[in-house]
């Protein structure tokens, strides 16, 4: 093998990797040299040269010339008789450069380089992959499924770069098949087994956060801040917006003319249910706001515990919970105070509240009852048996016994 067609096979390569000219020239000088110090047991007194425009590289070695006898390494110093056969004006003492003819050294040391070339190449390609991607964490990824597996899906990047998304990264009504186009957000990077391992996921509110930065240039732009987002991956979000313009509306601004902002990005999230509430710094109207679409009559704050006492219509009691709790869940997260949901007394001189019934009752199961608006007899009676353990944490049985001792006092 030649010298052109040896430094050929590297261009070649570097172009495969996307490896910066500036770190090929080190990578193939340092190969180079590792061969020379495993051959003269010493790298220090030879010049690499490599041109990889012209597919070229030279290898000049400096040696010392001593008198004729005296020569104690080859390699570091040679005769005055020799020097003098390269040219005749050489005298003792001075420096003789000659070149080094790789291809020369046989077929062992450049099978030897270009096993060192490749190991160093790919270390090489495996750092800048994790350097690119550890500045990425937070950016939305698209990339290709390449394979699907139990756990996680394996996607390609348009390099061609190995990108993970796990299972529980996925949003629960995902389903992918080999070839489809996927859009996430880089979560986590690190090393492992000494590999690149990039982590991304669909689920996190990162990714929706930059969903909203893609379809709102308000957002984008800074001129609209979200100031916070909570959900529940495929089935409800909760987004605090906030403008510093005036003239702008933040929630009709990320909703957009009929929808046509925020429709994307629900149809991205598999339809996920978006709630746009407009941020303030007065707890009490947040917590109302957060707990959209229910209308609420009164609310109480214990700023000691972050706890919030809300007061509704019967009627309203649903829609504050949602199902399966998850309007009421978000909107705590969102605002930061536990929630807890009261119907408003009615006249009506037959209801009893449930704290009359501690007797009877264990105060952990009333306490219960209360987080999902059900603070009097009637307001338990009135929902089903199933409806109350969807809500709740109770088991069947539990509500049964709550049940009849309820209904016995009417009885």
């Amino acid at each position: 093998m030649d010298h052109s067609s040896l430094i050929d096979t590297f261009s070649e390569f570097k172009e495969l990797k996307n490896i910066d000219r500036a770190t090929m020239i080190r990578v193939l000088e340092d190969s180079f040299r590792s061969v020379l110090a495993k051959r003269f047991g010493t790298d220090e007194n030879f010049d690499v040269i490599i041109n990889i425009d012209k597919g070229d590289f030279e290898i000049w070695r400096n040696r010392e010339v001593v008198n004729d006898g005296e020569v104690e390494d080859e390699n570091l110093q040679i005769s005055l008789s020799e020097a003098k056969k390269i040219d005749p004006d050489y005298e003792v003492g001075e420096e003789v450069t000659d070149e080094v003819k790789f291809h020369e050294f046989g077929r062992r040391a450049v099978l030897s380089l270009r096993q060192n070339l490749s190991a160093r190449i790919l270390e090489l390609e495996k750092d800048n992959i994790y350097h690119k991607y550890k500045e990425r964490i937070g950016d939305i990824i698209t990339g290709e499924v390449y394979q699907i597996w139990k756990k996680e899906i394996l996607i390609l990047d348009d390099d061609g770069n190995e990108l993970i998304l796990p299972k529980t990264e996925q949003i629960p009504s995902d389903f992918f098949r080999k070839g489809d186009t996927v859009r996430a957000v880089v979560i986590k990077v690190e090393i492992r087994n000494n590999n690149p391992l990039i982590i991304l996921s669909r689920t996190s509110p990162v990714f929706l956060e930059r969903l909203f930065e893609l379809e709102v240039p308000e957002i984008f732009d800074g001129l609209i801040t979200i100031k916070k987002i909570v959900r529940i991956p495929g089935e409800r979000a909760k987004i605090a917006v906030e403008s510093y313009d005036e003239r702008i509306d933040p929630v009709g601004a990320c909703v957009g003319m009929k929808g046509s902002r925020i429709h994307g990005i629900v149809r991205e999230l598999r339809n996920e249910n978006i709630d746009v509430i407009n941020f303030t710094t007065n707890n009490q109207l947040f917590i109302q706001r957060a707990l959209n679409p229910a209308k609420i009559s009164n609310i109480k704050l214990f700023e000691d515990d972050k706890r919030a006492e809300v007061y509704l219509k019967p009627e309203e009691v649903s829609l504050a919970i949602g199902k399966g709790g998850l309007n009421i869940k978000l909107a705590s997260q969102l605002t930061g105070y536990e929630i807890d949901v009261y119907r408003e007394m009615e006249e009506d001189d037959e209801d009893v509240k449930l704290d009359e019934f501690k007797d009877e009752i264990e105060d952990w199961v009333i306490e219960e009852l209360k987080k999902v608006g059900c603070d009097t007899a009637k307001s338990v009676i009135d929902l089903s048996v199933e409806d109350l353990v969807k809500r709740t944490d109770l088991e069947e049985e539990t509500i049964r016994e709550v049940m009849n001792i309820l209904r016995a006092e009417f009885e």
